[in-house]
Order: C-alpha cells, then structure tokens, then sequence
C-alpha cells in the first residue's frame, strides 16, 4: 500500500467515525474511539488510532485523558503541541458549559447536574480548590466561584470573605466543596472543622449551607452522611450558650 492509498483509507476510516456520531451520537463509542476522533481533528491525513491507544494507556480513561496535564499530554508520540491544546480546549469548554447550564436553575431538582460539574472542574486537579455555589430564596442557581485554591482548611478559607461574596450575589444558600488530589473521599478533621466555622458564620447572617461536597474518586456528600445535621446541631448549641468557635 503506498502512502496516497494509506491516507485515502484513514480518511475513509475518520469519516466513518464522524457519521456514526451523527447518526447515533456516542453510543457505542469507546474512550479510544472519542480520543481518536478528536486527534484526527488536529492531525489531518493521518491514522490517530495508536496516538490514542497511548493516551489511554498513560493516564488509564477518556476522563484522565482530558485531566492531564498539556505537557504530559505532548510527550506522548504523534500527539505533539497541537492535539495538546485540542484536547485542552476541549475540557475547558465542556467546563464552561456545565457551569453555565446550571445558572437559575433549582438546586434541589439539578444536584445531580451539580455533582456532575463539580466532579467534572475538580477531578483530577494536582492542587486543592474550594468552589461555592451560590443559590437565591428559592434555591435557584445564582453562580459558582473557586475562592481558594492550594491547601483548603480553616487558615486559608475565610468565612467573612465568602459571606461577604454571599451577599454581593444577594445568595440566600450555600453550597461549597473541595477535592482531594489523593483521590481520598475521608473528610479530614479540618474539612470538619471548617465546615462547622462557615456553617456558624453564614447561620448569623441567615444564609443557609446546604452542604459540602468532597470530589476525588468520586464525590462525598456531608449532607447525604449525616454531617450537616450534626453540624446543625453543635451550632444551635453554640448559639444558645451564647458561645463561638
């Protein structure tokens, strides 16, 4: 096969590719068939199929793909500075895009459009960020910020500075989280700890937290666990023994 009939038949094979997702979309297609599509936007001409089956290998899923780091990206043969940026791009749209689908709409009938977007922005980060969402009186979905970043605990979380955020957005409730780079879904004592200071700051300017969400593998729901009602609980105490933290 000469190289004219070899670039005829990854063209072929790249068009096919793009038919069937419009006809059907993704399904059935795999995490080497969704990088080898993208690839192929960046590398005309070419068969993508073994730049993707590496990808895959160095960083195991589509997910960790998308979560790399650039230049461990282009390190990869074939992949090079262009495909690097793609693939970038592409997860800071789809970024972009969660965040923004979830603006005035209800938290109660969108947390799982929530957790979706948290997991999606905050996996995978080599460093911590803590994100609020701020919600209105009727739990709409005002906006979401990331208000640190770098090791999250009560020294370099401020609760006023979020109050203070809270109140610019005229938010009502709070949702916040954090990842752990580690992977680890255990909230620590200070994940704790600093939940309960920013529970009892916003529960005095009668701003509701609704919950503290943990993304690693996977994600941790204090709400769903039982640590926001006990949270609830030692601040109603705190409050009406006249006492702080």
């Amino acid at each position: 096969m000469n190289k004219e009939q070899w670039q005829e038949k990854g063209s072929g094979h790249r068009a096919r590719l793009r038919q069937r997702f419009i006809d059907q979309g993704l399904s059935g297609f795999s995490d080497e068939a969704v990088l080898e599509l993208l690839l192929s936007f960046g590398t005309p001409r070419k068969d993508c199929k073994e730049q993707a089956r590496s990808l895959l290998k160095q960083f195991k899923t589509l997910p960790g793909v998308l979560d790399a780091d650039p230049h461990a990206i282009q390190e990869i043969k074939g992949v090079g500075p262009v495909n690097g940026f793609a693939l970038r791009f592409i997860k800071s749209v789809a970024d972009r895009y969660l965040k923004e689908r979830l603006r005035e709409k209800s938290y109660l009938k969108s947390s799982q459009d929530v957790i979706d977007y948290l997991v999606h922005t905050m996996r995978g980060l080599a460093v911590e960020v803590f994100t609020v969402i701020y919600l209105d009186s009727a739990l709409g979905i005002l906006v979401s910020e990331v208000v640190a970043e770098g090791t999250i605990n009560v020294n370099s979380v401020y609760p006023r500075e979020i109050i203070k955020r809270a109140l610019s957005h005229n938010a009502a409730a709070l949702v916040v989280a954090h990842n752990h780079p580690s992977g680890s879904l255990t909230p620590s004592s200070q994940d704790r700890r600093l939940t309960s200071s920013l529970y009892l700051a916003c529960s005095l300017m009668h701003i509701r937290l609704l919950d503290h969400i943990i993304v690693g593998d996977g994600h941790y729901s204090f709400a769903d666990n039982g640590i926001m009602a006990d949270i609830e609980r030692w601040c109603m105490t705190v409050q009406q023994q006249g006492g702080g933290i």
